[in-house]
């Protein structure tokens, strides 16, 4: 069998940078399940991409199909012929389907009887005659929300396209897809090398294109980049802002990657960094310089999809570019500093967080009354956490942050030191957002905390109130987000708060807003349900979740005491037979709910293996609950392993069902105070 580099690209204008990757992947993905499905085998797939191009090489790739051997099984002997010997219909229209005449079919014997059967080789297609089809396939599976037409035609891609690629080996194989007749011609560098260039092979792909100045290796250019950047870096002492969307993005656009550093006046320095760097970032895609203390320079790093014979112009002009944006962020600092944060409250009147639950003013009081309320649960300091919620929102409505909504909650503490407020409400101002995102920081003092929480659980309560809870992938408040943020707060802060008291709290602060009368208990559910998200990050099994989840805490850290006592039990050498043990004993207390068993009685205790039993949960049954008692779960659950021979002896010598109601009712009770210390911590029958 004949193997050889299959060469696919596909040339098109300027993609989309933020998705280039994800498309890219996406389209080897697409080939792969298309190879694999017409079983052609090969040894590993290269996916290129550049800002005009997605390109794909499989390596030693079959030529052809293999012919395969297919049996084709018709209606039992005895159905396929008459008593004369006839062939039935059935017989008859099978034998058509097979291409053959019924005397021409074979037998297959078994024990379970006699059918007709035909055995046949299908031909191996070539790949020539596949290739199409794989590359249309693969094109229409890619995650394209809205695809666009260009001129006359009706193709429809992401972008406009203008060469297709189909070499295998050194050979153009017959393809036409998106309007495009397969070549062995691919697009240069728009500037540096305008107009088409040959590829003599798929293996020279690489090479081709480097000699028209382009490189199609995304890691590769990526690299290039980096090592260029680290290098201005050295040179000026700095370090760049880190930021790998960022980076990827910038990849994603240029195609010949030079980087250059500019600068800009030391005046703008004034402003507050955050305002700068997002500029730089988001609006021109530009990596800001720090010093070796992590203080912005008035430098910054540009990556350029040419190499100009004059760099200093590119600089300039790029240095040009950026002054305005920076102008911009500084005269709005300082007219935003003409005003107060608590000026601007009554307009938070006049923007709605959401129609039926009132303004951001009205949001902003809540969360006032929240955040103080929390504050007196931790020890924190309530005066200043109402403070900090009442100016939650307000530097909404400043000039920075209506430009650069980003960096919201940041100006707020900015405003708010130039306000003279307390350090901790400006601190509180900044981190009322926190976590934002997994694995980011959360708030640091306990005044923080409590702001960020009452803005979370007020959003949560809210939504839930009026019945708009997430729905699949549709979660326009981030909900989500917000309730594993409130449990990584309360978890990693260690705060003993009650889910239940706090939308209590909260829904009572919506006065008569709220229409769905179970908003609490919606909120416990949802709450639960995160657990789940937040634990199997921690590679934590999802039947221990379960075990405790089934108890429903309403404590973050009680969950956390609880899931960390069950990891340790499961790890015990007698968790499995005990947790067999528990399933057993809940599915008969079940079927026996009705019955009086609630105390042992010693009298009817006959068996030695139910007496050992008895005793031995007595001996160990007031430490295991005061263990309880005190959020000691290990403790009460590792002593409650020592059960397990006692246990194990009592189902193999005792029958619990006893004819005498009175003996049955006995052994029942066993079992239920049994029960209830294993299922105090959680369900550990689950396991």
């Amino acid at each position: 069998m004949i193997k050889d580099n299959l060469l696919i690209e596909l040339g098109t204008e300027e993609l989309p940078p933020k998705v280039l990757k994800k498309l890219a992947l996406g389209f080897k993905d697409g080939l792969t399940s298309q190879l694999d499905a017409a079983n052609l085998s090969y040894d590993n797939i290269e996916w290129f991409a550049a800002p005009r191009r997605l390109a794909l090489r499989v390596n030693q790739l079959e030529s052809q199909q293999a012919d395969k051997e297919v049996e084709k099984r018709g209606p039992a002997v005895s159905a396929a012929f008459d008593a004369d010997g006839n062939a039935t219909k059935a017989a008859l229209g099978w034998a058509r389907g097979c291409g053959i005449d019924i005397a021409e079919a074979g037998r297959l014997k078994s024990d379970k009887g006699e059918w007709l059967l035909h055995k046949a080789t299908i031909s191996g297609q070539p790949l020539a005659s596949l290739v199409e089809g794989f590359i249309t396939k693969a094109l229409k599976q890619l995650p394209i929300p809205k695809p666009m037409r260009w001129g006359s035609g009706r193709e429809e891609f992401i972008r406009p396209v203008h060469t297709l690629i189909a070499l295998y080996g050194d050979k153009v194989l017959p393809a036409t897809v998106l309007g495009l007749t397969s070549s062995n011609l691919s697009q240069g560098h728009r500037f540096h090398h305008r107009g088409l260039i040959e590829v003599s092979s798929a293996d020279v792909y690489e090479e081709t294109l480097l000699t028209a100045n382009v490189v199609v290796d995304y890691a590769k250019r990526q690299a290039m980049i980096v090592e260029q950047m680290a290098k201005i870096s050295n040179d000026n002492n700095a370090q760049p802002v880190q930021d790998a969307d960022l980076l990827d993005e910038v990849t994603s656009l240029v195609e010949w990657p030079v980087a250059l550093v500019g600068t800009f006046e030391e005046r703008f320095l004034d402003v507050p960094p955050e305002a700068l760097i997002y500029t730089m970032k988001d609006d021109q895609k530009y990596f800001p310089l720090l010093d070796q203390n992590g203080e912005l320079l008035p430098k910054f790093i540009f990556i350029s999809n040419i190499e100009s014979k004059d760099p200093k112009q590119v600089i300039e002009g790029n240095e040009k570019v950026v002054r305005p944006r920076l102008a911009d962020a500084e005269f709005f600092y300082n007219t935003d500093k003409k005003s107060t944060l608590e000026s601007r409250l009554e307009s938070l009147d006049s923007v709605l967080f959401q129609k039926q639950l009132g303004t951001l003013k009205d949001k902003s009081e809540r969360i006032s009354k929240l955040a103080g309320h929390i504050a007196g649960k931790i020890a924190a300091d309530e005066a200043l956490a109402a403070r900090a919620g009442l100016l939650s929102k307000t530097d909404l409505m400043t000039e920075v942050v209506m430009e650069f909504t980003d960096i919201q909650g940041v100006m707020g503490k900015y405003y708010a030191l130039n306000d003279g407020e307390d350090l901790v409400v400006a601190d509180a101002l900044y981190q009322q957002y926190m976590p934002r995102f997994a694995g980011d920081a959360l708030p640091t003092s306990l005044e923080a905390c409590s702001v960020a929480l009452a803005d979370k659980f007020d959003s949560l309560v809210g939504i839930f109130g009026i019945g708009q809870h997430p729905k699949g992938d549709k979660d326009p408040f981030a909900l989500r987000r917000a309730a594993i943020g409130i449990i990584r707060i309360l978890i990693e802060k260690e705060l003993e708060l009650d889910f239940s008291e706090l939308a209590e709290f909260a829904k009572a602060l919506f006065g008569d807003k709220l229409t769905n009368e179970a908003v609490v208990s919606d909120v416990n559910d949802f709450m639960l349900g995160r657990f789940q998200a937040y634990y199997q990050e921690q590679n934590i099994k999802v039947e221990v979740i379960r075990a405790v989840e089934i108890k429903r805490p309403t404590s973050a850290l009680d969950f956390e005491r609880r899931l960390k006592a069950v990891v340790n039990f499961a790890n015990l050498e007698e968790a499995v037979a005990l947790a067999a043990a528990s399933k057993r004993v809940n599915n008969i207390l079940n079927k026996n709910s009705k019955n009086e068993f609630s105390v042992i009685n010693d009298a009817l205790l006959s068996d030695d293996a139910e007496k050992t039993l008895v005793a031995n949960i007595r001996d160990i049954q007031s430490d295991v609950e005061f263990a309880f008692e005190n959020g000691d779960y290990t403790n009460g659950l590792t002593q409650l392993a020592t059960l397990r021979d006692s246990i194990d002896n009592f189902f193999d010598n005792v029958m619990v069902m006893a004819e005498d109601d009175a003996v049955k009712n006995n052994r029942l009770a066993i079992l239920g105070l049994l029960q209830s210390l294993f299922m105090f911590t959680a369900d550990i029958s689950v396991l």
